[in-house]
């Protein structure tokens, strides 16, 4: 029924009707480590796709968009343990080959399978043994196999990422599944991160595009853990249409219940991508209010947000407010000094364009050891706001990535 809260449901990407997965070692990784995974449909449908805006894409990035130019997909095989970027040529044909395995064993079309790696880059991909793997894997496929691919999919990730949400849309319950990666080298704009997401909505192809990146707009490119963003980020969604819903269109008056559901998909892994972060026992979200443009507003919570100063005061427990109100002053968003307001959860610290003193300071110190909390910035200038989620940065981030082809 419209207008009642949606409702969250076991299985990942295997919750809405018709779709399988399943996750396998192949050898990539070390033994017993899932390392491949694969999510079908029972039929093709619409696909939609957002993929990184970094411009040394890797191969199945590369890939992924031409594909994407056909609006149809029924197949998403994904590896971790190999990024296969900046592979060069042999990096296409390797990503290319895993489609085409894929796409003959299924008996679907070549442009109906979407492929995704994660992982290491600058070295060639074990092809050979993905390849042999691919039948195996398609053997295992079942309808309750979704955690199983999204255990396949981590690299650094220290727990499994998935969603599964529901709802009536005329009459008849429609369903979203997801699972995700990601923990390091996230930032807006897409993250190092790969996303795939499932529904048996009946919705056209370019209404799921659309819906897919005001989803992403507002939820994965909303958090940020260090700053770098990847060259193998994607995110997915497939359609199949098995609810048997009214077709979702742009003059639909149902569209904006599944806009609400898909928003609630990708945010929901969206935070648990960002609670994931390498390293990090805090998450917290910003707000920046009273900025003069959208823009301006972006570019301050951006900045703040991915401050070295601003998140390792963060993991020490800090309350060095000081440090933000610099970051906000670089950030060349407008601010009026007299009028900034900096307030932690509703405890304010800057107020008139100076700080308030030892017991509101002893009030924030409270608050920042909490694991979440929010910091609001009101710069005084406009209307425009901006939110992101970040992470503070610990000494154990830079343990991880320091040894992280090891």
């Amino acid at each position: 029924m419209r207008g009642k809260l949606n409702s969250q449901v076991a299985g990942g990407v295997t919750a809405p009707r018709g779709f399988m997965a399943a996750g396998i070692h192949a050898g990539i990784k070390k033994p017993h480590l899932l390392d491949l995974a694969l999510v079908v449909s029972v039929c093709e449908g619409p696909i939609g796709g957002l993929f990184t805006t970094n411009r040394l894409a890797a191969a199945p990035v590369q890939l992924g968009r031409q594909h994407l130019r056909y609006g149809r997909g029924r197949a998403i095989i994904m590896n971790s343990g190999n990024a296969n970027a900046f592979t060069g040529l042999r990096g296409h044909h390797d990503a290319k080959a895993m489609a085409r395995t894929v796409a003959e064993q299924l008996n679907t079309p070549l442009r109906s399978v979407f492929v995704g790696s994660t992982g290491v880059i600058g070295q060639a991909l074990q092809i050979e043994a993905i390849l042999r793997a691919v039948p195996s894997l398609i053997k295992r496929l079942n309808f309750n196999r979704g955690i199983e691919a999204a255990r396949a999919i981590m690299t650094t990730d220290t727990r499994l990422k998935l969603v599964g949400v529901r709802t009536r849309i005329g009459g008849h319950v429609v369903t979203i599944g997801g699972i995700a990666k990601g923990s390091g080298m996230i930032h807006p704009n897409m993250a190092t991160m790969l996303a795939c997401l499932t529904t048996d909505a009946v919705i056209a192809q370019p209404d799921l595009q659309r819906a897919l990146r005001r989803a992403v707009d507002k939820s994965f490119n909303c958090i940020t853990v260090d700053g770098d963003t990847s060259t193998n980020d994607m995110v997915l969604c497939m359609a199949n249409g098995m609810a048997g819903n009214p077709p979702l269109h742009r003059r639909s008056s149902y569209l904006s219940s599944f806009q609400r559901l898909l928003d609630d998909a990708c945010q929901a892994l969206a935070m648990q991508v960002c609670r994931d972060g390498e390293g990090a026992t805090k998450v917290v979200q910003l707000v920046v209010t009273g900025a003069k443009s959208e823009a301006e507003a972006k570019c301050a919570v951006n900045t703040v947000g991915t401050s070295s100063l601003v998140k390792t005061a963060l993991f020490g427990e800090d309350a060095n407010w000081g440090r933000i109100i610099a970051a906000i002053g670089r950030s060349g968003a407008s601010v009026n000094p007299d009028r900034l307001v900096l307030t932690f959860d509703r405890q304010p610290i800057v107020k008139h364009g100076s700080g308030l003193g030892p017991k509101a300071e002893k009030a924030i110190a409270r608050i920042v050891r909490r694991k979440e909390f929010r910091i609001g910035m009101h710069l005084g200038v406009g209307k425009a706001t901006a939110a992101l989620w970040t992470t503070d940065l610990s000494s154990d981030y830079v343990r991880i990535n320091a040894s992280y082809r090891s």
